[in-house]
């Protein structure tokens, strides 16, 4: 695993390659205001009108107008093969959290590659932003303040059970696996909902209006998102 290139106090916002709309950028930027860019992602930074501070990547997809635009001293390749951009731009950032952007609604196998390493590298608070879902990876004790009627599904991407309050079906005594047990499309049932996982491997997928509530069960108590003025 490489050295952390960005270190950051604040959140950062991570942008690949695939599609990031403007709301996108804005609900990410707001609450992660330092911007790393996984190869093409830095494309997709620079044509919406932010300049990221490192681009990370095995450089394969990035432009040559990108790489000129931006100069040497915010690339950092890593050429290497046996991981994804995602990845090597994952470890790479030391932060609270990091919001992704660019990796969901695309390609399946670059979503899926995304959401191994969400599970290969459980330490880094990285939240999956998609055009209509955010997507994490659950840690042992999750306390989520939902909205009755919201949708909660879970993922598992290998063998893990848990325990649950304020589900309409609970996930107790259920063994989850890629291969068999999922949870797709689970209800909300309370405003208080708790998860409990007895290992790692288990995907949350919430609304992307729930993002807030996701980063406050994630973060520290007292976090609030704060205005932020971005790198252009």
């Amino acid at each position: 695993m490489n050295a952390p290139i960005v270190q950051s106090s604040d959140g950062v916002t991570l942008v690949g390659g695939g599609p990031v709309s403007q709301a996108e950028f804005r609900l990410a930027i707001k609450r992660a205001p330092r911007i790393v860019a996984a190869d093409s992602g830095a494309d997709r930074a620079l044509a919406a009108g932010f300049t990221p501070e490192a681009v990370v990547g095995d450089f394969d997809s990035i432009s040559d107008a990108a790489k000129a635009r931006l100069g040497p001293s915010r690339l950092f390749p890593i050429p290497e093969q046996m991981t994804t951009d995602f990845d090597k731009a994952l470890r790479s950032v030391a932060a609270p959290f990091t919001l992704a952007l660019g990796f969901a609604g695309a390609r399946v196998d670059h979503g899926l590659a995304v959401f191994n390493s969400l599970v290969r590298h459980p330490s880094r608070r990285c939240l999956v932003i998609g055009p209509r879902d955010v997507i994490f990876h659950a840690p042992p004790r999750l306390d989520l303040a939902l909205e009755p009627g919201d949708r909660l599904s879970l993922f598992p991407m290998q063998p893990v059970t848990g325990q649950s309050t304020g589900l309409e079906w609970p996930i107790d005594g259920l063994d989850f696996a890629p291969h068999a047990m999922i949870g797709t499309s689970n209800r909300v049932t309370a405003r208080r909902v708790t998860l409990r996982m007895d290992g790692p491997g288990m995907l949350v997928i919430l609304p992307r209006t729930r993002l807030d509530a996701a980063l406050r069960s994630l973060l520290p108590e007292g976090w609030q998102p704060q205005p932020a003025s971005p790198s252009r």
